[in-house]
C-alpha cells in the first residue's frame, strides 16, 4: 500500500488528490497546505462557497474521506519554505513512496525538488500555462534531471501561471490573480494528466512515459500553438553543469547554490 505526499491543495491540486485517492493502491496521503479557502477560489474549486474561511487542508481531508473512509489522511498546515517547518516536513517525506507538487511559485518548486532528491523519492509536477492555453507535466527520478535542469532546458517562451510566494502570515491579505486566469476545464485537463502519470510511476518504478516533460496544447494560439491537443515531449538529461544536481552541486558552496537559484528565478520571471 502506498503513501503519497503532496504539496498544494488548490484548484489543480484537489483534482490530483481526488483522482489519486480513488485508487485502492493508495492507503495514505499527506497534504502540505497552510492556505485558507477564499471566496475567489470558488469558481475553480470543488469546495462550496459556504466553506470559505476554512483551511484548505481540512476541506481536502473531509473530501477525501468522503470518497475513501478507509484512507489515512494527514494534514500539515505548514509553509513549505519555513525553516521551522522543515523537521516535520522531512519526517513525512522520508516515509512517502512518491511526491506530488501542485504549487505555482518557483521557490517552492525548487525547494520541493531538493527535498525529493535528499530522500531519493520520485516526484511529479503539473503546471498550467497562463490563460489555460496548455500545460506541462514533469516526471522526476532521484538520479535524473532535477527541476533546475528542466527549467534551464525548456527556457520557456510561454508564461507559466506562476504566483508569487503566498504570505501565510496574513491569510486575510491581498489576493494575487494572474492576468488571464486559467479555466477550470484547462486546470482539470492538466491535473488529470498529472494524476495519471503519477499513478503509473507509483505502480511501476521503472515506468517510462517517453518524456521527462510533456507540454500539452489546449488552445490554438498563433505563433505559440498552431494545433490543439498536440503534445510536445521533451526527454531531458541531467546536466553536468547544473548547480543543483550536477558536479557543481557537489563542489559548490551553499552561497553558490543561492546565487544559482536567484538567477534561475530571474530568468523565468523575464521569460
Amino acid at each position: 500500500m502506498a503513501h503519497i505526499i503532496q504539496v498544494g491543495a488548490g484548484s489543480g491540486g484537489m483534482v490530483v488528490l481526488d483522482l489519486l485517492a480513488r485508487e485502492p493502491l493508495v492507503s495514505r496521503i499527506t497534504i502540505i497546505e497552510p492556505d485558507i479557502y477564499k471566496p475567489h477560489n470558488v469558481a475553480r474549486h470543488y469546495f462550496p462557497k459556504e466553506t470559505a474561511g476554512a483551511r484548505k487542508s481540512e476541506l481536502a481531508r473531509q473530501w477525501l474521506l468522503a470518497l475513501r473512509p478507509d484512507l489515512e489522511v494527514c494534514c500539515l498546515e505548514l509553509d513549505l519554505l519555513s525553516p521551522a517547518a522543515q523537521p516535520q516536513i522531512e519526517e513525512a517525506v522520508a516515509t512517502a513512496d512518491i511526491g506530488v507538487c501542485a504549487v505555482d511559485n518557483e521557490p517552492a518548486k525548487y525547494h520541493w525538488d531538493g527535498l525529493m532528491r535528499k530522500y531519493k523519492k520520485p516526484w511529479t509536477l503539473g503546471e498550467v500555462l497562463s490563460g489555460g492555453i496548455g500545460g506541462f507535466v514533469h516526471v522526476f527520478r532521484p538520479n535524473g534531471a532535477c527541476y533546475g535542469c528542466v527549467a534551464s532546458y525548456l527556457q520557456r517562451s510561454v508564461q507559466v501561471d506562476n504566483s508569487p510566494p503566498p504570505d501565510y502570515s496574513q491569510p486575510g491579505g491581498p489576493v494575487y490573480e494572474v492576468t488571464i486566469p486559467a479555466s477550470k476545464a484547462s486546470i482539470t485537463a492538466i491535473a488529470s494528466l498529472h494524476a495519471l502519470v503519477t499513478l503509473e510511476l507509483l505502480q511501476d518504478a521503472n515506468y517510462d512515459p517517453g518524456f521527462t516533460s510533456v507540454l500539452l496544447a489546449l488552445r490554438r494560439v498563433p505563433q505559440v500553438f498552431e494545433e490543439v491537443l498536440r503534445p510536445y515531449r521533451f526527454r531531458i538529461e541531467r546536466m553536468r553543469e547544473c548547480l543543483f544536481c550536477g558536479e557543481a552541486a557537489t563542489a559548490g558552496a551553499a552561497e553558490d547554490l543561492d546565487v544559482a537559484l536567484a538567477q534561475a528565478l530571474d530568468r523565468l520571471a523575464h521569460a
